[in-house]
């Protein structure tokens, strides 16, 4: 345990590894819990959710028990700082061009989402894909209605 945190955390720490037992119940549990928080962090990087945020709670809990953790988490903090400091100092011109393009681009994803559906006929495009789905494997259940 590194020698940042509250007394009482890292009291307890060394009170759990004090047994063997004890000691490698807790590595397997914080572990665990490091690792699932750390995947959810980065499944929410790609869907909606605070990925950065998961990411570094998930190594937080894995610095408790590993070194390798401690020196990425450090590292993602470094970045974080950087990222933040970076997006303090931009250039007001290139923000306002940066959200510009952005809004464009959702606006034109929409549209062509639009267009697709109207024009393949929704929800019958969903019917037919599932369909679609349910011949190439028997373990697809039918949709609730059909």
């Amino acid at each position: 345990m590194s020698d940042t945190g509250p007394h009482w955390l890292k009291r307890l720490h060394t009170r759990l590894h004090a047994h063997p037992v004890t000691g490698a119940a807790t590595k397997v549990v914080v572990t665990a819990i490091g690792v699932l928080v750390l995947v959810a962090g980065l499944v929410m990087m790609v869907a909606p959710g605070p990925g950065i945020v998961g990411i570094i709670a998930g190594l937080a809990i894995l610095a408790t028990e590993w070194e390798f953790a401690r020196r990425w988490l450090a590292t993602a903090k470094r970045t974080a700082q950087d990222a933040a400091e970076k997006a303090r100092t931009m250039d007001p011109a290139v923000r306002r061009k940066r959200l510009a393009l952005t809004a464009l681009a959702v606006a034109l994803v929409c549209a062509v989402a639009t267009v697709l559906v109207w024009q393949l006929g929704w929800p019958q495009l969903a019917v037919s894909g599932w369909d679609r789905v349910q011949s190439i494997n028997d373990a697809v259940p039918e949709l609730p209605g059909m």
